[in-house]
């Protein structure tokens, strides 16, 4: 299967081109030859159930891959139980809304950890998912992957060796690789491309081969300070940020087949575009190696 290149959410060209709803996507999308969607459910998936149901079905019918952002209050590592406990209620709900839109993917920020060590922030996290894990399975949401995200500030849950183990628990789990916020809370952590290719390795060695080229990833230049992420920007916003080019040469040279979905601020069309136009450009030029 070819990379998957698509969009967080709705790019600010999507409202100046005319379109308004979900039922505009697939002709937006297909504008810029993107074949995936990431749902912003930061603040829940409002929409009914009929809705959803509706935009799924004209979503798999237009061939585009879809995945669900879960909410940003999620926080599987708070201190209080009773935060924990009803993370996995959104994790849940998050999972039957993507269920009902054809989605098999959901994206779970872990939360906070600058109350407690990182190593009882990462055993909270992990106790939290156990039963995510096991509502999911009860509610017949087994076929619904849980991606734990990389997160770009240094007080949060999330660094790549952090989400990895998280992702050990299941092997149902996938991590959502956010390359954008590991660069920022790295300081600059993705020089070049030698940096991407040991950031692959490591998810190999942790996780094996397959779950390594299905890997979930967001992409997106970051502006960082002391603390890490600042704000997203777009790619015509050089100063701070990975290359996406040393994302995408990787990618090619490890035979990955991820869904890259880019959240670039107010770009992520355009952004998308210009990752999928140099993936297909590029492929040609490298050999089937499997020494890389």
């Amino acid at each position: 299967m070819p990379v998957k290149f698509g969009t967080a959410g709705n790019p600010s060209s999507f409202f100046e081109m005319g379109y308004r709803g979900l039922s505009d996507l697939p002709a937006y999308l297909k504008t810029f030859e993107l074949e995936a969607y990431e749902y912003q459910g930061g603040r829940g998936v409002r929409a009914s159930a009929e809705k959803i149901r509706e935009f799924g079905k004209l979503m798999v019918e237009n061939e585009i891959t879809l995945s669900v952002h879960a909410p940003y209050y999620i926080s599987l590592s708070s201190v209080d139980e009773k935060k924990r406990l009803n993370s996995v209620e959104y994790i849940l709900q998050t999972a039957r809304a993507a269920k009902e839109m054809g989605a098999e993917r959901i994206v779970v920020h872990a939360g906070s950890c600058s109350k407690i060590s990182r190593s009882q922030a990462l055993t909270f996290a992990e106790e939290t998912l156990k039963i995510a894990l096991q509502q999911l399975e009860r509610n017949e949401l087994r076929g619904i992957h849980i991606c734990p995200e990389t997160m770009g500030k240094i007080n949060q849950l999330g660094t790549l060796d952090e989400v990895l183990e998280m992702c050990l628990l299941d092997e149902t789990m996938i991590p959502c690789v956010d390359f954008g916020h590991i660069d920022a809370r790295g300081q600059g952590a993705l020089p070049d491309e030698q940096s991407f290719k040991q950031l692959f390795e490591a998810v190999e060695d942790k996780l094996g081969n397959q779950r390594m080229k299905d890997m979930h990833m967001h992409f997106s230049r970051v502006e960082f300070t002391k603390g890490g992420e600042r704000r997203h920007l777009t790619f015509k916003d050089t100063a701070f940020g990975a290359n996406f080019e040393d994302l995408i040469n990787v990618v090619i040279k490890k035979h990955c087949e991820p869904v890259i979905i880019c959240e670039s601020s107010g770009t992520q069309a355009e952004d998308a575009k210009t990752m999928r136009d140099y993936y297909y450009a590029t492929i040609p030029k490298f050999p089937q190696r499997r020494d890389y």
